[in-house]
């Protein structure tokens, strides 16, 4: 049969999408199979992989397919079990899995035209030869069944305690009780806003980029946008940065002309508030990649800081400042809302190394803060053991420590993320919606040795 021009524009089309698609199962195997990280997955597939060789708009299609089907993976998971004959031998099928997660997350939470997504699908796998090109078949009648009987199955589940692996699950129950953990669950099915930091003339770059504000330092764009394309850019007038991430670097108050330490201090964030706070910052980072790019934020917003390649239990305990901040690393699993893959690479080994490496950056943060000084902790993560608990065993360890508890005085505007004990502690559930933060501020004794 000949085709009409209808039906090859739509075959030409199908054919184009193909490359996006099969990127974006490069991508989902990477993650999924080696434990990679997305955003490092996405850079050196973007260098040297599949996404090289797309346009942007492709670029973002495979990007969005992957974020979709890491968000949505539980909920995917339970339908590709109930929708398959017999279970899928992940170790000899390649990249069949991979396949069926990003065509079931076009079909169900990307409103792609099903045929395209199935259609994409099959041809996709036949590049496969590691086991996966041999099961079309199997990945076409699956799909179609999703096709059929997804809605309906999606609308029977539990789609938030589905979104988390159970051990997490079951940590933030504990942590935040069961209402706690079913918000923060539905809060990362969502895909997060554009937030922005804008060290001066809010109100105006309010209106400029038609956004709202947000935190004391924060606009919101909720339809985001490339971000180099917003005005103000190029001038360097702002920074991306969620809501949360800007409190912890507010909590050392008034910084003008005060020598600050930031720790692990990539991607720099937090080192630009504090330069453009008028702080003499000190941001180090051990990684001379991520440091390089940190620099290069640096040259965009015009501030200045002295960066240095190091880690941080190596620096010199000479001259200690007048504050410290120390974002350490963690989980991430305050973040999960910008990274799904989190839940999914992350495992409660991890975190008993974190806590580990934590305890001795705090310890170490401390001697590099001059008596009297104040000394911020904070890390991105829902689990207490790299929060709370840190800090509650540092302060009954050292008594040269106190807290300085953060209270609504400090003008943060989310009096619902100050505890108990005095610390800040945000949740993806805390409205308007942002990262997981914990924060402690500490001041060292100006007579306790």
């Amino acid at each position: 049969m000949t085709d009409t021009p209808s039906r090859a524009r739509t075959r030409q089309a199908h054919q184009v999408g193909l490359a996006a698609r099969r990127a974006a199962i490069e991508i989902l195997s990477r993650v999924l199979t080696d434990g990679r990280p997305l955003d490092t997955t996405l850079a050196r597939s973007a260098e040297s992989g599949l996404l090289t060789s797309l346009t942007q708009k492709d670029r973002a299609l495979a990007r969005s397919i992957v974020s979709a089907a890491l968000r949505r993976k539980g909920q995917i998971d339970a339908l590709i079990n109930a929708f398959s004959d017999k279970p899928l031998n992940r170790k000899k099928s390649g990249s069949a899995y991979q396949t069926l997660l990003a065509g079931a997350a076009q079909i169900l939470f990307m409103r792609v035209p099903t045929h395209a997504a199935i259609d994409l699908a099959v041809k996709a796998i036949a590049y496969d030869r590691r086991g996966g090109r041999k099961l079309g078949g199997y990945v076409n009648a699956v799909l179609h069944r999703m096709d059929r009987e997804g809605a309906e199955a999606l609308a029977q589940q539990d789609a938030a305690r589905l979104s988390a692996p159970g051990w997490l699950y079951e940590s933030w129950t504990k942590a935040y009780g069961g209402p706690g953990a079913r918000a923060i669950a539905e809060a990362h099915l969502s895909e997060p806003p554009l937030d922005l930091t804008v060290p001066t003339d809010l109100g105006t770059w309010e209106n400029t980029l038609d956004a709202k504000q947000v935190g004391p330092v924060s606009l919101r764009r909720e339809d985001g946008g490339r971000v180099e394309r917003l005005e103000g850019y190029e001038q360097g007038a702002w920074w991306v940065q969620d809501v949360a991430a800007t409190l912890p670097a507010l909590l050392l108050g008034d910084v003008t002309g005060a020598h600050v330490y930031d720790l692990c201090a990539a991607p720099g964030g937090k080192t630009a508030q504090l330069a453009a706070a008028g702080a003499k910052v000190t941001a180090v980072e051990s990684s001379q990649h991520r440091l390089e790019r940190l620099k290069e934020n640096l040259t965009r917003l015009k501030l200045e800081a002295t960066c240095v390649h190091s880690d941080v239990l190596e620096l010199s305990e000479a001259s200690p400042a007048d504050a410290v901040l120390l974002d350490a690393p963690c989980s991430a699993t305050g973040t999960i809302r910008r990274h799904p893959d989190i839940p999914h690479v992350k495992t409660k080994g991890d975190i008993k190394k974190l806590v580990s490496v934590q305890a001795g950056l705090l310890r170490k943060a401390v001697r590099l803060v001059k008596p009297g000084g104040l000394l911020v902790y904070c890390t991105c993560s829902l689990q207490p053991e790299e929060g709370e608990k840190q800090i509650a065993k540092l302060l009954a360890e050292d008594p040269s420590l106190e807290r300085v508890p953060v209270t609504e005085a400090d003008q943060l505007g989310m009096p619902e993320a100050l505890t108990p004990e005095g610390d800040l502690r945000t949740l993806p559930s805390h409205a308007p919606g942002m990262d997981g933060f914990y924060a402690a501020r500490l001041r060292r004794s100006e007579t306790h040795p």
